[in-house]
């Protein structure tokens, strides 16, 4: 039976192994620790908001939110930064699942909305158009890093 359970602090060891994974299929190097760290850091700082997907309590997916904020709707507005569901999961629902409480988390907390980048070649667009989110034809969307 699934079940998504927003996490906390005590769900780490559950989300490390698929955080890792996830980092994994993007092409960085497995890291466990630095994964643990990353995650015991975000929580410690209140920054980070985990939906874990349990099938018969066993972990494998999860969505992480965080906040950012609209300075000309005045509101705050989540980005739905990672969605992983492991590999032997995938295709029952899971990720449907995790989006949709996402989605109502974000209502239940009054936020603008939900914003997620992807790979143009991502097949889980579909999955987001089916529920409700729109393509953003307006934007440019831009990244710099230091040199």
């Amino acid at each position: 039976m699934l079940s998504i359970l927003q996490a906390d602090r005590s769900h780490i060891p559950y989300i490390v192994p698929l955080l890792d994974r996830y980092r994994v299929f993007y092409g960085r190097t497995s890291d466990e620790k630095a994964a643990q760290q990353f995650l015991e850091e975000r929580f410690d700082k209140d920054q980070t908001v985990i939906f874990l997907a349990l099938d018969k309590e066993v972990p494998v997916g999860f969505t992480q939110l965080y906040t950012t904020f609209s300075s000309a709707s005045l509101q705050p507005v989540y980005i739905l930064n990672d969605l992983y569901v492991d590999k032997a999961h995938r295709k029952k629902g899971i990720g449907a699942a995790l989006l949709q409480r996402a989605q109502e988390h974000c209502i239940k907390m009054g936020y603008k909305g939900l914003a997620l980048e992807t790979a143009t070649d991502n097949p889980a667009q579909k999955l987001y158009e089916r529920l409700g989110w729109k393509k953003d034809s307006h934007w440019f969307h831009y990244f710099w890093t230091p040199a």
